[in-house]
């Protein structure tokens, strides 16, 4: 039998789930959300959102209830994944994080700054499939990523109840359907030791 533990180095575990949105399907992204639940990290646990939207202006904001962990986040996975959300220059919002929802019909994410409420609901919940990438085989990214995805078909993300503009697309990853909306639960980044 093979070994059945993965020899590399777990760099954190939690949920990174995710909105994408556009006005046309082959257009340019007017939304873009990245939302972090981290419950094991250098950086300790907590939550962050970073997003970059046309109910910012086109502004990157992030909000998080976990300095320590953001920049950490920053540096070591988003430098990666989405650059201008790893600009440490980027002053963060303290804010306190919540959730609801059945994970089959619907999820809701909430964000509550000073001055600002962010919503963000998935919903048209599709089947959920288990991505699995070993460090190194990822185009320019040595790490590795376990992660349970959960395509929606439909999700809406709205500041202080003004509804960002656009839609999610359909998306391929490995010849498997999903969408440019998804919860990505059970999610833990790995690195060679």
């Amino acid at each position: 039998m093979a070994n059945p533990v993965d020899p590399n180095k777990i760099l954190l575990t939690g949920e990174n789930s995710f909105i994408r949105l556009k006005a046309e399907e082959d257009g340019p992204e007017t939304t873009r959300a990245s939302h972090w639940r981290i419950l094991r990290s250098p950086g300790g646990p907590g939550h962050v959102l970073f997003l970059q939207s046309d109910l910012t202006n086109g502004e990157v904001r992030i909000y998080t209830d976990n300095i320590a962990m953001t920049r950490w986040l920053q540096s070591t996975i988003e430098s990666i994944l989405f650059p201008p959300f790893a600009d440490e220059s980027i002053p963060v919002i303290d804010s306190e994080f919540d959730r609801s929802g059945d994970g089959v019909n619907w999820w809701t994410e909430t964000v509550d700054s000073l001055d600002e409420t962010l919503m963000l609901t998935w919903h048209d919940i599709g089947e959920p499939f288990m991505l699995s990438v070993r460090p190194g085989e990822m185009d320019g990214n040595p790490h590795g990523v376990y992660s349970c995805l959960i395509p929606c078909s439909r999700a809406q993300l709205t500041l202080n109840g003004e509804a960002a503009s656009g839609q999610p697309s359909p998306e391929m990853i490995s010849g498997h359907q999903t969408s440019t909306a998804c919860l990505a639960w059970s999610e833990t980044w790995t690195h060679p030791r």
